[in-house]
């Protein structure tokens, strides 16, 4: 019996990979992390990688997801082999955000663009897209510069992220002068203070403080990869990072982007299309009101599913007032 089983969970495994999908689940159409990925292509052109890469217990190429210095590396190759960035790092506990994800939401946020132009995508560095809480990685203004050339202003409240999302676009000469980095002075701010008078965005975009504290986020950081590992953990190495700012605020995701909307009220001339992400749908009804009291326009809702998450962008406006619609 010894001997059988060994071998019954081989041919159980092969099976399996056998019937692993391609591509994961989700993802937008036009996102280039849709298939598995190939790490003999991301080593030779980010040769660090390989010391991270090991086979997983279906043989196949993988890295060790809950080891920050590997998930680190494998976003330096993915931004290299697939958006030409030479240059990316991050200071030590800062957030390290999975790029298919970031990815996918400007491809959605293209598309909403694309339905006040005719259908088509608008491409370029006269598209000028605002994004807040910009963080040390700087990760939505380089992919979407490189994926669409959109030239982007990144706001934060925290100066080393300020200082290090400058090292990398001077460390990329394809940045220069695509990609404008401005510190938010009052962290009470959100639009107000970044946004210049007589300043036009077609578009901004924001992933909010997720917890409403310190305590929420240690306690989410633990749940979650006491899921993922299937025993109890007391206390997590967050593999994708996260300074205070980055993670929580007071009220955390519901309460940020109240006053997001609060904001862009008063600035509702100053951008086409506002934009955040919802990770939450039960705060769904609180923002719809909330955008009902601010007089917004058009309201959407997008749907986004990466693999067993799921989530959405809410975006709006304050033209066409009246009219609410989903994009599904």
């Amino acid at each position: 019996m010894a001997l059988c089983f060994p071998l019954s969970l081989y041919l159980y495994m092969l099976q399996k990979k056998r019937e692993h999908p391609k591509e994961k689940p989700g993802l937008h159409p036009r996102n280039r992390h849709r298939e598995r990925y190939d790490f003999g292509a991301l080593v030779q052109s980010c040769p660090n990688l390989a010391p991270f890469v090991i086979q997983n217990p279906y043989q196949d190429d993988s890295i060790d997801f809950f080891n920050p210095e590997a998930v680190k590396m494998l976003n330096k190759a993915l931004l290299k082999y697939f958006y030409l960035i030479d240059y990316w790092d991050i200071p030590e506990g800062y957030l390290c955000p999975p790029v298919p994800g970031r990815a996918d939401y400007l491809h959605h946020a293209a598309d909403l663009m694309a339905q006040g132009n005719k259908g088509k995508i608008p491409v370029g560095n006269e598209i000028r897209c605002l994004d807040i809480g910009v963080g040390a990685n700087c990760i939505y203004p380089l992919i979407g510069n490189r994926s669409y050339g959109w030239s982007f202003v990144g706001t934060d409240i925290d100066p080393v992220a300020i200082g290090n999302a400058n090292t990398i676009i001077s460390q990329n000469p394809l940045l220069h002068d695509t990609i404008e980095i401005r510190l938010q002075k009052n962290a009470g701010n959100i639009f107000i203070g970044v946004m210049q008078p007589n300043e036009h965005f077609d578009l901004t975009i924001c992933n909010p403080p997720f917890h409403p504290s310190a305590a929420e986020a240690m306690k989410g950081s633990i749940r979650k990869i006491s899921n993922l590992k299937g025993r109890k953990i007391i206390r997590p190495i967050l593999n994708f990072g996260g300074q205070n700012s980055e993670l929580w605020c007071e009220g955390g995701e519901e309460q940020f982007v109240i006053q997001m909307i609060k904001e862009s009220r008063q600035l509702s001339t100053s951008c086409t299309w506002f934009t955040t992400l919802i990770s939450k749908s039960e705060h769904l009804a609180t923002v719809y009101h909330a955008l009902k009291m601010a007089e917004a326009g058009e309201v959407k809702t997008i749907p986004m599913t990466q693999g067993n998450k799921s989530g959405r962008i809410v975006a709006w406006n304050f033209y066409n007032r009246g009219t609410a619609s989903s994009v599904k």
